[in-house]
């Protein structure tokens, strides 16, 4: 098979124009962080279990330690995805880092399936930290330069609201066989996703290498969608919210050398790509709390084993089968201000409310469930419009500065910001999630969660999609 540092391309490899179909590039990374995800979700509903039978934390601490061996995979992410963005915007293809990637989250399914001690699990989730941050920001940049920016909404749309279900489906899964089968049968589970995604991983071949055995795909070409992208953007396209003038995005040349040298760092001034973050990190957040708490809660609360409390992530995961393709294409037609707004708005809601189920039977597990489902709806609305917002951002100064950037741009430092935010709220949310619950109750916590996420609804009336028609109107 030829790679990606194969001079010779006189002889194409076998399967190239398949290979290098966008579809499959698409299905690879699609797979890659679907894996990601899954594995991240496979062990929440099991690890109080883990930490009770085969370490035997007392009960007392198990809370504190769900809360963090969650933030320590989120914590390795958050350090190592903008030196992974850094070196992917240098290297001229992406294949052997995501490859790297995937080595390292092989071994961390491993150790965390027959550890035996706190340290081996805080390692094992340390390394599945360091190849998430590698195979998102890679996953993501290899995205962009598969469909080119005219597609790229759409896409990520399209991918984040099925590989979503990844994270959510996951722990009922883990749950359920942790439960019927055993440690043993949920590491199998793990280390058969992880062959596919080796498989696919391995024969992925990029459009930038197809391109230099001559292979050209009609499909890469978006120079006209991108020219009607620039002519058809008004003041009614919802992304934009006003009018575009050129200037605000043209970057003053005399820059310093280390903006020079890491170009993102001045967009990062821009209020909609700053709020861009803070939508990713807030999505992020919400999650990171239902995944340290609805296990626990359940088995305070109703006495649940690690099957049933699989099972109380259902209600999260239907609304993402259900409505996340919906929510992504509301995302494209409608702009990414008003699925924030109510996205978040409507979390609210249900997180008050998850303070009245109470220890007792079916009818108390239906409340919970109608609560956390209820809180499903608005995860569905927010999965996408954080990456779309930041995406069109940069695109747009990547245009009016030609050169600046690089000729690749620089999507994969985007995305490793991106990354950052987003594991930087998974790792905040279950150790702020377990040390509120534990201080003042599970359901003062959510009120406390409610809150935050009505603050982050305002936040993107105010900033997502650009200035709000009716303040600008009223000038």
């Amino acid at each position: 098979m030829a790679t990606v540092t194969n001079t010779d391309y006189t002889k194409p490899p076998r399967g190239l124009r398949w290979r290098s179909n966008t579809i499959f590039i698409l299905s690879t990374v699609a797979v890659g962080l679907f894996t990601d995800l899954f594995l991240y979700g496979l062990i929440v509903p099991i690890l109080p279990f883990v930490l009770s039978d085969r370490i035997s934390i007392p009960h007392s601490e198990i809370q504190s330690y769900t809360s963090l061996l969650l933030a320590c995979y989120a914590g390795a992410s958050v350090v190592f995805s903008l030196p992974a963005g850094y070196i992917a915007d240098k290297l001229p293809a992406r294949q052997l880092p995501f490859l790297i990637g995937l080595v390292a989250l092989t071994l961390a399914t491993v150790l965390l399936f027959v550890g035996k001690s706190i340290t081996v699990l805080v390692v094992a989730r340390i390394l599945q930290g360091t190849s998430a941050a590698v195979v998102w920001t890679i996953g993501m940049a290899l995205v962009m330069d598969t469909v080119g920016s005219a597609n790229l909404g759409v896409t990520i749309g399209s991918i984040f609201s099925i590989i979503s279900v990844g994270e959510l489906l996951a722990p009922v899964v883990g749950g359920v066989i942790y439960a019927k089968a055993g440690p043993n049968a949920v590491l199998g589970l793990g280390l058969g996703l992880l062959a596919i995604d080796f498989i696919m991983r391995l024969l992925v071949v990029e459009k930038k290498v197809a391109a230099r055995y001559g292979l050209v795909d009609p499909s890469s070409d978006n120079s006209s969608e991108t020219a009607q992208d620039d002519e058809d953007a008004d003041e009614e396209s919802p992304l934009m919210g006003t009018k575009d003038d050129e200037e605000h995005w043209k970057i003053p040349k005399d820059q310093p050398k280390w903006i020079k040298a890491l170009p993102i760092v001045y967009c990062l001034s821009d209020a909609r790509l700053l709020c861009a973050q803070v939508v990713a990190f807030t999505q992020a957040a919400l999650l990171g709390v239902f995944d340290a708490t609805i296990p626990t809660e359940a088995q305070d609360l109703f006495g649940f084993d690690s099957l049933k409390a699989g099972v109380m992530f259902m209600p999260l995961v239907l609304p993402y089968l259900l409505l996340g393709p919906l929510a992504g294409k509301f995302v494209d037609r409608y702009g990414t201000k008003p699925a924030c707004v109510v996205g978040f708005a409507s979390q609210t809601i249900p997180l008050i409310l998850l303070r009245i189920p109470h220890a007792g039977g079916g009818a108390e597990i239906a409340k919970f469930s109608v609560c956390v489902g209820l809180a499903g709806v608005g995860l569905a609305l927010i999965s996408s419009p954080s990456i779309v917002e930041a995406s069109y951002v940069i695109e747009k100064y990547h245009k009016a500065n030609k050169g600046f950037f690089g000729e690749e741009g620089p999507y994969a430092q985007l995305y490793a910001i991106n990354s950052v935010c987003f594991c930087f709220g998974l790792t905040v949310g279950p150790l702020v999630a377990g040390a509120l619950r534990d201080s003042i109750g599970y359901g003062n916590m959510n009120a406390v969660i409610a809150a935050w996420s009505f603050l982050i609804s305002i936040l993107s009336f105010f900033y997502m999609g650009g200035q709000p028609r009716i303040l600008k109107k009223s000038r």
